[in-house]
């Protein structure tokens, strides 16, 4: 993918994140990421978790979706109407991100490529779970390999791990990747209680529901889902070559409006089974497009959680 010239990137555009331009584009991206978003942390987890602990809290009404082993019996029954009793949150928080980087993220027709916004999307987590005593750790994977990245606190952990995403290799051409196997390598051995992360294009397979289902057990679940307007849609520009990344094969096709059609449809189901996956599995459902202000796509994802939680409708 061709850079645009940074005149012709809008403001909320990512910034590079390859080559000499590294470094300064991670300082960029970490001040643009507590700029916009500082207005989100509220509470001992800075919003992305209800912080689930030992100390009861509020009562509230009872929303579908709701898990009904925290169902307040005592206020059910005087109110005649179900209510769950919400939880102090613990002071402390382990999150676990897994960060699909296999060669289908090396893509990228927009501002960006798609393995920009997963560096971002890092970044954005690392921001929002960070301080007291919480702990971040990773797992990266390429499908050539998977690089483990240990729980830690502190700034200074936070800052190497968004810089060790953004530098690993990419995998070569022709390398599947797994997703499924890289969630579920965060079952063994088993974790308390926290909160688990899967950014990926999810493009292929869905063997990954089954091992992220199993996480729900002990895990609140976010998946952030990153898109380009090309896997979505064609172009209508007659003659294109399509291109696997993850096998190396190449298709030569017309880009008739019978094809374009098919493409959009065989597309919007793909990504309706996803959404569908990930609400099975328990988790939140964020999109991230590399046409998209992606800091503001995700506040509206953490302002909506909040909602949710405290029982706000309409």
């Amino acid at each position: 993918m061709a850079a645009m010239d940074d005149g012709a990137r809008p403001a909320w555009a990512p910034p590079v994140l390859r080559g000499d331009r590294l470094e300064a584009g991670l300082r960029t991206l970490e001040l643009e990421v507590r700029r916009r978003l500082d207005g989100l942390l509220q509470g001992n987890h800075l919003g992305l978790v209800p912080g689930p602990g030992s100390e009861p809290g509020e009562a509230r009404p009872y929303q579908p979706g709701d898990d009904v082993r925290r169902m307040d019996w005592a206020v059910t029954a005087r109110t005649t109407e179900p209510h769950i009793r919400d939880s102090v949150a613990d002071r402390e928080l382990e999150t676990w991100i897994v960060a699909d980087l296999s060669a289908s993220l090396d893509f990228g027709s927009a501002l960006c490529e798609k393995r920009d916004l997963v560096v971002c999307a890092v970044a954005a987590i690392a921001h929002l779970t960070g301080g007291g005593g919480n702990r971040i750790g990773a797992l990266i994977a390429t499908g050539a390999h998977t690089k483990r990245v240990p729980a830690r606190g502190g700034l200074p952990h936070a800052r190497g791990l968004v810089k060790t995403v953004a530098t690993t290799e990419r995998a070569p051409t022709g390398t599947h990747g797994d997703l499924a196997a890289a969630v579920e390598e965060l079952r063994r051995p088993p974790r308390r209680r926290g909160l688990v992360v899967v950014i990926s294009d999810f493009l292929g397979g869905t063997e990954w529901q089954r091992p992220l289902r199993a996480l729900s057990a002990r895990h609140d679940l976010i998946g952030i889902e990153v898109l380009d307007p090309r896997d979505v849609d064609l172009p209508d520009v007659g003659t294109v070559v399509l291109a696997d990344p993850e096998s190396g094969k190449q298709r030569e096709v017309h880009a008739s409006p019978l094809l374009r059609k098919e493409f959009a449809a065989a597309a919007g189901a793909h990504r309706e089974q996803v959404a569908r996956g990930l609400r099975r599995a328990g988790a939140g459902h964020l999109v991230l497009r590399t046409d998209s202000d992606w800091i503001a796509d995700t506040v509206r994802f953490v302002v909506e959680r909040k909602r949710r939680w405290s029982g706000a409708v309409g």
